[in-house]
């Protein structure tokens, strides 16, 4: 089966996560993605992540995690062969995704005004920290700083850790899967050829619109609630006899399968149980009564038992563990490519999460090494293998 994007052809100039994690759900869904990389540098996630090995051969873990099935070619676009190479590569594109700071690209010569000239129907996106204009429009922008200013940090953890950072890079990523929802889009439209802002802060304030409408329509302010669900009551992460338990009883009849379950049926004749608001209001104490039966037996066993009456439970598990489990390694969600040339090994990495008919959608090729399709892109072109000596030697490639 053909995939929704084959036949689209994305340049991905962008850097280290939120652009790349974007053009990575392109590659998947069918477009062929070539990465412009910097001549003698490329991605800077190249150079990260655990293995410092695979750091120095430009491999690192943090560039293998969102860049299979894309191509790579180098150019140096502040040289004018390179750039007059790029402006070529660009009429035979469909999309162009860019992470650098905003003007960059402009000062280069190679912004969405220049290459609309020579390419209408372009579809460019931009993804920076704070969008393309605003009093924060050149501060510099990573994950971490999205996630102070957007307010995430604030409510993150509970009243003695925050803020707190999450775990992962959320910013990067909502930012990507942002732009890689706003590209799929655009290519919809008819004609084509638009400009895609996309501001990291607004896209991860977009995903807190439950936190925000409480703000600004019930006048809460939001805090820091730990493992509560503060929309209702029993609703959290509980201790058990091995591990937290995560228990969402937030209908009335879950409560009554849940207190019956533990033997706890009494509960529900105490005034300070007795409504979902009762239950918000008085939630610690509740909490602690029913943690007196969760103690004696394992967070696993308590979830089995409780999804099978109809309470949505789930034990907490770690990073590992998750990945072991046949729910997400029997659904083709990880990725396997064996001997991958700069690496050396086989190596795993997820997808996107996402089944089309059935399947889940993957790329054939590992991440590139750094350069390595450029004699293929560039003939494509019409350059011949002495003129692309030539770009070498003479430092535009």
């Amino acid at each position: 089966m053909s995939k929704p994007l084959a036949g689209i052809r994305v340049l991905d100039l962008t850097n280290v996560l939120a652009g790349p994690f974007c053009c990575h759900h392109l590659a998947h869904l069918g477009a062929e993605v070539i990465k412009v990389e910097a001549a003698g540098r490329g991605d800077l996630a190249r150079k990260l992540g655990a293995d410092a090995e695979l750091n120095e051969k430009g491999m690192g873990v943090s560039f293998l995690a969102q860049n299979a099935g894309k191509k790579s070619v180098t150019v140096n676009l502040k040289h004018p062969k390179g750039k007059e190479l790029f402006f070529k590569l660009v009429k035979t594109a469909d999309v162009l995704v860019e992470n650098f700071r905003p003007g960059v690209m402009d000062r280069l010569g190679v912004g969405y005004d220049a290459l609309k000239n020579e390419h209408p129907e372009l579809i460019y996106c931009a993804i920076s920290g704070f969008g393309q204009d605003g009093p924060w429009v050149h501060r510099p922008a990573y994950d971490q700083i999205i996630q102070g200013a957007s307010g995430v940090m604030s409510i993150t953890g509970d009243s003695d850790s925050a803020p707190l950072r999450v775990g992962y890079p959320v910013a990067d990523t909502v930012g990507g899967i942002t732009a890689a929802f706003a590209v799929a889009s655009a290519l919809n439209a008819s004609p084509r050829g638009s400009f895609i802002d996309v501001s990291m802060l607004e896209s991860v304030l977009a995903t807190m619109g439950w936190v925000v409408s409480n703000y600004l329509n019930a006048g809460v302010e939001p805090a820091a609630n730990g493992n509560e669900n503060v929309t209702s009551a029993p609703s959290g992460a509980f201790e058990a006899a091995k591990g937290l338990l995560n228990i969402a009883a937030n209908k009335d009849e879950q409560w009554v399968l849940l207190t019956d379950h533990l033997g706890l049926s009494a509960l529900r004749e105490r005034p300070e149980y007795a409504t979902r608001e009762d239950r918000k209001q008085n939630r610690l104490a509740l909490k602690a009564e029913l943690e007196t039966v969760l103690k004696t037996r394992p967070a696993r066993d308590w979830a089995k038992e409780l999804n099978r009456l109809g309470v949505p439970s789930g034990a907490v598990l770690t990073v590992p563990e998750v990945l072991d489990m046949p729910q997400v390694a029997d659904r083709g969600f990880l990725k396997t490519y064996q001997e991958v040339p700069g690496v050396g090994r086989d190596i795993s990495v997820t997808t996107t999460g996402i089944k089309l008919d059935g399947n889940a959608p993957s790329v054939d090729s590992p991440p590139p090494l750094l350069g390595e399709h450029n004699d293929e892109i560039w003939t494509d072109l019409g350059v011949s293998e002495q003129e692309l000596n030539e770009l070498r030697n003479g430092g535009a490639l």
